[in-house]
């Protein structure tokens, strides 16, 4: 069951900073525009105009891409995370693990559409909190666990899951060695058959690569959407 009334699951607002530089800029430059178009107009009135129609082009521009930046992640990532579970055709009763699981945006995906399975999320960045709350909130926390991320080596035996998931996660590690340790061990903890899809904004092919040579099978990558300003990626294999 979903959450009801004044409390609602929060995912969060992606690259936040970001955001805010890009609507702080729009607004300075708009401000920069109409204060040189009042000074110049009377004496100048052509110029002035065209500069600013120039410089209100680019304002609009920078509102365009923080608007398109907090819809992205306000709307168009449910509806790939969605795409991914579905093309996973979950028969409920799997096991999952979601490495990254953040404030649980594929961990509660997955677990929405499970009956008697469970999804086990990896911690990389300090939201388990978050995650659990949001978890309760959207009427799956019996469904899901959440592990810190202890170092680059998962604390689960080989071949215990039947999906890998990782979702806006990985390209946050710094390291290349690191990354392609944690995409290893999400291969090494699946299951023979088990399949695997990471959904990125930077780096999908690093992880394609990580996976063929670690003998994934069937490793393809998605189709550039544009999310966050960012060509996104999906790379899916099998075990």
């Amino acid at each position: 069951m979903a959450a009801t009334g004044a409390a609602q699951p929060d995912y969060g607002l992606d690259s936040p900073a970001t955001v805010r530089s890009m609507f702080s800029r729009g607004g300075w430059t708009l401000a920069f525009a109409i204060a040189i178009f009042y000074v110049n107009h009377s004496e100048y009135p052509a110029p002035a105009t065209r500069l600013l129609i120039a410089l209100g082009a680019i304002a609009l521009f920078f509102f365009a891409a923080g608007a398109f930046m907090v819809w992205s992640s306000r709307v168009a990532k449910f509806q790939v995370r969605d795409q991914i579970l579905e093309s996973l055709q979950l028969r409920g009763d799997e096991k999952v693990l979601d490495l990254g699981s953040g404030t649980g945006l594929m961990l509660i995906g997955a677990a929405k559409r499970l009956k008697s399975g469970r999804v086990t999320g990896v911690d990389l960045s300090g939201a388990a909190d978050k995650a659990k709350e949001n978890a309760k909130l959207e009427g799956v926390a019996d469904k899901v666990r959440i592990d810190p991320a202890k170092n680059t080596k998962l604390v689960y035996p080989d071949g215990l899951y039947d999906i890998g998931v990782s979702a806006l996660a990985l390209h946050e590690i710094p390291d290349a060695g690191d990354r392609e340790q944690l995409v290893r061990e999400m291969f090494r903890v699946l299951k023979p058959g088990g399949r695997l899809a990471i959904f990125d904004v930077r780096r999908t092919g690093e992880y394609a690569e990580t996976l063929r040579n670690a003998g994934a099978q069937q490793v393809e990558i998605s189709p550039a959407r544009f999310l966050w300003c960012f060509p996104s990626r999906t790379v899916s294999a099998t075990k």
